[in-house]
């Protein structure tokens, strides 16, 4: 696929250039990986922010797990103690 990109300042393409230069690539190859790397980045974001709520959502129900057996072991302990006491 071709992207085409008009109106660059001349300052930012000879900096493009000189970087490209450096690396012994053109700069065709130098604007390619940093459009895919920006591309595959912000993929990456909105994976880990989706990781993120469903982690969140998890130490939520882990929490009322909790709570959940704790009451239930309150009850078992209750019952426990009653049928010591008969």
């Amino acid at each position: 696929m071709e992207i085409k990109i008009r109106n660059v300042d001349p300052i930012a393409v000879k900096k493009i250039d000189e970087m490209a230069k450096e690396k012994k690539i053109s700069r065709q190859e130098l604007l390619k990986g940093q459009v895919e790397t920006f591309a595959l980045l912000q993929l990456q974001q909105d994976h880990e922010a989706a990781l993120e709520h469903l982690i969140d959502k998890n130490i939520k129900m882990m929490e009322k797990c909790a709570i959940a057996m704790e009451t239930m072991n309150g009850f078992i302990q209750e019952m426990m103690e009653e049928d010591e006491e008969e």
